[in-house]
């Protein structure tokens, strides 16, 4: 699955909410999905399930006239490894001139000569 297809289904936020839901509850069916979206028809619902499923996010196995629905994360992880990993080099940079500029309030702070220069 190409991580576009992960970002197309993640675009919606009902879908994601799905997913949070399914990411709280280890199977859920259609209609306890659908119950917890009471402005939306079950055929909306069933609908961004399709999407999800289609995206690989959820798989649906059958028990009797239901269907079960679980959160598969691994296109998630695709996703992180594929493209946000990118993204780490500036986010570690960014935490390093944090961290620096605690470090030197933390210092300044320490220092009993820098107190007596705000008179």
């Amino acid at each position: 699955m190409s991580t576009d297809t992960t970002f197309a289904a993640l675009a919606d936020p009902t879908r994601r909410a799905i997913l949070d839901l399914l990411r709280e509850h280890a199977s859920l069916t259609a209609g306890q999905i659908a119950a917890r979206f009471p402005s939306l028809s079950r055929p909306a619902v069933s609908k961004h399930l399709g999407v999800l499923r289609r995206a690989s996010l959820v798989r649906s196995r059958e028990r009797g006239r239901e269907n079960h629905y679980t959160l598969d994360a691994l296109p998630l992880r695709e996703v992180q490894l594929a493209w946000l990993e990118q993204f780490a080099p500036h986010w570690e940079q960014s935490l390093e001139r944090l961290k620096r500029l605690a470090e030197s309030d933390r210092a300044s702070d320490d220092d009993p000569d820098d107190r007596w220069d705000d008179r």
